[in-house]
């Protein structure tokens, strides 16, 4: 079977999507149907035009044995077994899928009407666009049922005639703006005419009836042998084709019971001379040249109910003269003089429409010229576009659906209800070196080694964790202490940030932002630690590497060494140099706020990025500390632009984090996604600060909204923290979580919730002596 990509006849330059791994569910090829025919040949169209996306193919089977598939199916189906479904949501699930792609058609799945497909779409946590090839007016309750959750369950549902779009908002009460009306797909085909083929086929000279597709008795083959007497009395030169292999449900249950009806039919009427049966299923390369022998093409289905028909779509897109009768899938496509219809079972209507269209060549070549243009939008690359499309709109819009039955408690109405403490996570993201930066899930990614960052970070909560009385603490905080201090490189006064698997380090002088990162953990440990063995070590490295702050040129570096050196001041007061170096750098920050404010934007810099709430963090610790008015004034009205920007449109909505795929610009657009749990954290620790500092509960409502995005409460209404890990997912993009639990994630929750569990402790201290 030659590929879609093989088989276009105009060649393109392949085009990108945001969308880099698609799975198809349905049938594929070889299977013999027309569902696997669709699937195969839109999953190959959107690979052929979308060199960046890789597309999977998640067949059915309905035999045992299976098919011979190629090597874009991934995984297989069995159509009885409903535990294969459940099966192939865990497979989608894990291997980063970003959207799924149904087919659904009743017949194909297991249970009642089909009803197995729904176990599969529940699971899900990726966005659902389905297409659907069946849509009855009248169906039964089961059928009713099924096509409901199926819709429901669907970010985006897509049909392929007008009709369809109307029982869909009539009948199943879908709204209209979720169907997106995308045509069936047709090869791209040349405008020839049938005499060029006949001689494949040794019909040259003769008039070619065709119809084909699989067989079974609701094709309405006969009432075309019945119409073939009449009009092989006015045109003895016709002959009739009939093309494909009885269908394989109907060989299992009749065998060719219904093709021998046809034969002896055929043999009855005298006209078996000129019906030719082709008893095989062709492939599409073979199916081209059937189609362009073709004089006429003719649909005798035998009832309405059809919303769709690959064959009529073919042979409409390669420029024949259609007969059909009037299913309503070919009522919309005929519409116009693009072919003509005929009443159903009526071999006399038939055999006229017939005779009429070869005694007028004009009339049947400018309908074969409609059709023809008319299936210029149907070819597959136009197809392939308009699906991408919609994915990419179910994409955009799955962040504001809320999965059924999920609920997120608000920490402000049960400010006692914070998650339990969970550390299995943190223990297997380490090693005997320090914490590793990424994982692959939940599994360490040796590859990319290690990071200063991200021990610094790990010092930090170990520090947390002391102060709330574990007895793990020292074990940790004595690794990632040890760490950092290998990470400085007193040649340079500065800190090394990325170190590989082999603990060889990669660069001479890591980022500013990871030796601020660094200044504000030696800090946190000095200024909060009981433990005199790690106070040795960090104060001298604190000593030796505040110096290295000074000529940093990162707001952010000044910001995280900020929070470091007041924390090591709380113990330390009398330091003149660290109170020097203190002064400098909130200068410097006080001094980028006021160039840069301005009423509509109330910020340091041009443009919001990364751990933004850490700049009003760093001012407000220096302006209560120092004392500096000007400089809590701006700490706290930055901070309170940036929780407005950063919340939903309602005054009570949740936390909504710049994103980090393009940050926001003045004057800009706001990246929505990926939004990274470091900006929840940073937002939680500020404002808890600036409640400590006002007194105003506003902060504290603001800080428990900001921890609430971890839990669900977000726009996807999706939890970032797993508590069956203890770790944290890495973000959260247009339409899921990213469910890499990696370092730096892992530890901005656990730091946010030992933030909130310690200023809880303090408010009850508070509380416990005013009474």
């Amino acid at each position: 079977m030659m590929s879609v990509k093989e088989r276009l006849v105009t060649k393109h330059n392949p085009t990108h999507s945001t969308i880099k791994r698609i799975g198809f569910i349905g049938n594929y090829l070889p299977r013999q149907c027309g569902i696997a025919t669709f699937t195969t040949d839109l999953c190959e169209s959107i690979a052929a035009e979308y060199d960046g996306t890789t597309c999977i193919a998640l067949p059915v089977n309905d035999i045992e044995a299976g098919y011979a598939y190629p090597a874009r199916v991934r995984f297989e189906l069995t159509e009885k077994d409903i535990e294969s479904y459940h099966r192939a949501a865990d497979f989608l699930n894990t291997n980063n899928v970003d959207l799924v792609c149904l087919q659904h058609e009743y017949g194909i799945f297991g249970g009642r009407a089909g009803s197995h497909i729904l176990a599969l779409l529940r699971e899900l946590r990726m966005p659902i666009v389905t297409t659907l090839h069946t849509i009855l007016r009248e169906p039964d309750a089961d059928q009713r049922r099924v096509l409901e959750e199926v819709a429901a369950l669907s970010d985006r549902l897509v049909v392929m005639s007008k009709r369809g779009a109307e029982f869909l908002q009539e009948v199943y009460h879908v709204e209209r703006e979720k169907i997106d009306l995308v045509p069936h797909g047709i090869p791209d085909l040349p405008f020839v005419d049938p005499s060029f083929h006949k001689d494949l086929f040794g019909v040259e000279g003769k008039t070619v009836l065709l119809s084909f597709g699989l067989l079974s008795a609701n094709k309405g083959i006969e009432n075309v042998i019945a119409a073939l007497p009449a009009i092989l009395a006015r045109y003895p030169n016709v002959v009739y084709m009939i093309v494909g292999a009885t269908h394989p449900h109907v060989v299992r249950t009749d065998g060719e019971t219904y093709r021998l009806s046809l034969q002896w039919m055929a043999q009855e009427k005298g006209v078996e001379g000129q019906v030719i049966f082709y008893n095989r299923f062709v492939s599409l390369e073979e199916l081209v040249k059937f189609i362009g022998a073709a004089d006429i093409y003719i649909t005798p289905y035998l009832n309405p109910a059809q919303i769709v028909s690959g064959t009529l779509a073919y042979t409409l897109g390669a420029g024949k003269a259609v007969i059909s009768t009037p299913y309503w899938y070919a009522e919309e496509m005929l519409a116009e003089e693009r072919g003509v219809v005929v009443p159903f079972r009526d071999p006399a209507a038939l055999a006229e429409q017939v005779i009429g269209l070869l005694d007028s060549e004009a009339k049947r070549h400018a309908m074969r010229k409609r059709a023809y243009l008319f299936g210029r939008k149907m070819i597959w690359p136009q197809v392939a576009r308009r699906y991408m499309e919609t994915f990419e709109r179910a994409r955009a819009e799955r962040r504001h659906f809320t999965p059924p039955g999920f609920t997120v408690k608000a920490l402000d109405k049960h400010p006692g209800e914070l998650p339990p403490l969970k550390l299995d996570h943190l223990r297997h993201m380490a090693d005997e070196t320090g914490i590793l930066q990424h994982a692959i899930f939940t599994v360490p990614n040796y590859h990319e080694g290690y990071t200063t960052d991200d021990n610094a970070r790990a010092l930090m909560v170990s520090t947390l964790l002391e102060e709330l009385g574990s007895s793990e603490a020292l074990e940790l905080a004595s690794r990632y202490l040890a760490f950092v201090w290998y990470a400085f490189n007193p040649e340079t006064r500065r800190f090394r940030n990325f170190m590989d698997y082999q603990r060889r380090w990669l660069e001479i002088t890591g980022s500013e932002d990871s030796h601020g990162r660094a200044l504000c953990a030696l800090g946190t440990v000095l200024g909060r630690s009981n433990t005199p063995a790690l106070h040795s070590m960090a104060g001298w490295l604190f000593e030796q590497a505040l110096p290295g702050i000074v000529p940093t040129t990162s707001p952010r570096a000044w910001a995280f060494a900020l929070i470091g050196i007041h924390e090591y001041l709380k113990r330390f007061g009398g330091d003149r140099r660290a109170s020097q170096v203190r002064e400098e750098l909130a200068g410097r920050l006080l001094a980028l706020y006021q160039t840069h404010r301005l009423d509509e934007w109330r910020w340091y810099e041009e443009a919001l990025a990364y751990c933004n709430a850490a700049l009003p963090h760093a001012l407000l610790l220096c302006g209560q500390s120092m004392p500096n008015n000007a400089m809590t004034d701006a700490g706290l009205e930055s901070l309170g632009w940036l929780a407005d920007l950063q919340r939903a449109d309602a005054v009570g909505g949740h936390f909504v984090p710049i994103g980090s795929n393009g940050f926001y610009r003045r004057g800009g657009k706001r990246a929505r996604f990926d939004q990274q749990p470091v900006e929840a954290q940073a937002m939680v620790s500020a404002c808890l600060e600036a409640g400590r500092i006002t007194g105003d509960k506003r902060w504290r409502k603001e800080a428990r909204r900001a921890f609430e995005w971890f839990l669900g409460r977000n726009d996807l209404s999706l939890p970032i923290y797993d508590p069956t890990t203890g770790g944290c997912r890495d973000g959260l993009h247009p339409d899921r979580a990213n469910e890499n639990q990696g370092a730096e994630s892992t530890l901005a929750f656990l730091q946010t919730l030992l933030e909130l569990r310690l200023a809880e402790n303090a408010l009850q201290s508070v509380e416990a002596r005013s009474l």
